[in-house]
């Protein structure tokens, strides 16, 4: 038996997004089916149709969303039919050796990111013949997706969808960026270069961690300005300018963080975040880059002499299953916004405009609102 399902996918690099009907198959052991409510339009999708993300085409989009259980394949533990879910980019079966040493954001289960298969080799989207993975093993630019159970975390009924939605990735990515991989303290100086969906985050984290100066570089006014309502201290429009503010807020001492998070990671934001460390200071690099450039180059003596340290985060160090829920908590007393972070929301016929809209940088974050 297969279900019939609306869903936007990416054919190959720089086509954009077109929507297809295609067929879905039941869910195997440990699979659920989801009808998504809401979608999050986060930049990694458009590093597919960008050819920035090694994927396999024709691959469904999507890795934000929430929605509910239609159907429940066998040995299912997890969830039920009729729950109201979040879906984790990231799974975490926790069981796994990543997953049980307190690294749920490393869990083995989500291995097939970039193709969409499942454990087993095979895939649940169809169109006539043809195979398709949902990105990140989800694809929730789909109206209904399988997903393993092990992506599946409650999501409460006080909080609605495109909310849900948003914690799937963006929001934890930001502020684990600061609270778990950068380590922010109170008193420190952050330094957060890009103040999109996941840099707005983690201004938020920075900020609900202590930081005294929370410094936020951005191009785009309207970015800068939101960022101030995240909790940014202080907005600029370049490094340069951001660099001379942390130089005399600091008396020399320069940042103890920087937190990359611009929608396309270059050498230059990299070797800005460096510069404005101080002695000890760490850079954490949460964006992605161009597939063809090395975009971390960092002399070695800059590292050795004041022990400087660059270091990658994955779903910012977030434990979904522990993290997810407290979130949403912080949302719920009112000490996480997340209302503010949808700019607009969008069809899934509008997924090309949304996309050009977040290029353009008017969004901080778009949703796609599924019809239901």
């Amino acid at each position: 038996m297969t279900t019939t399902t609306r869903a936007g996918i990416a054919r190959a690099a720089h086509q954009g997004w077109e929507i297809a009907e295609l067929t879905l198959d039941e869910p195997k052991a440990h699979e659920v089916r989801v009808r998504f409510h809401a979608a999050g339009l986060c930049h990694s999708d458009d590093h597919i149709t960008q050819g920035d993300a090694p994927v396999r085409f024709p691959m469904v989009g999507g890795h934000e969303g929430a929605g509910v259980v239609e159907a429940v394949g066998p040995d299912v533990r997890r969830v039920a039919v009729g729950d109201r879910i979040v879906c984790s980019y990231i799974p975490a079966c926790g069981s796994c050796r990543p997953c049980s040493t307190g690294h749920q954001n490393m869990c083995v289960t989500g291995l097939n990111a970039a193709t969409g298969m499942f454990l087993d080799g095979t895939f649940r989207f169809h169109e006539g013949e043809q195979d398709l993975g949902g990105f990140c093993s989800l694809g929730t630019f789909s109206q209904q997706a399988v997903v393993s159970e092990w992506a599946c975390l409650p999501l409460a009924d006080d909080i609605p969808f495109e909310i849900g939605a948003l914690v799937g990735c963006g929001v934890p990515t930001g502020w684990g960026s600061a609270v778990y991989a950068a380590g922010v303290r109170a008193g420190d100086t952050v330094v957060v270069y890009g103040a999109g969906g996941v840099g707005s985050n983690a201004v938020q984290g920075a900020r609900y961690a202590g930081a005294k100066h929370v410094v936020v570089v951005d191009p785009v006014e309207f970015k800068r300005d939101m960022a101030k309502v995240f909790g940014a201290t202080h907005t600029f429009a370049t490094a340069g300018e951001a660099q001379d503010f942390v130089v005399d807020a600091t008396r020399g001492q320069l940042a103890d963080h920087a937190i990359c998070t611009p929608g396309v990671l270059t050498e230059q934001v990299v070797q800005s975040a460096v510069q404005v460390t101080g002695k000890s200071g760490k850079v954490t690099i949460t964006a992605v880059g161009k597939i063809d450039e090395k975009a971390v180059k960092v002399h070695a003596g800059q590292l050795i002499l004041y022990a400087k340290q660059v270091r990658g985060a994955l779903f910012g160090d977030c434990n979904p299953l522990y993290d997810v829920p407290k979130l949403l908590d912080l949302y719920r007393t009112g000490d996480l916004k997340l209302d503010e972070l949808i700019t607009r929301r969008y069809r899934l016929e509008q997924l090309n405009d949304a996309y050009s809209d977040l290029a353009a940088g008017k969004n901080i974050r778009g949703v796609v609102v599924h019809e239901v």
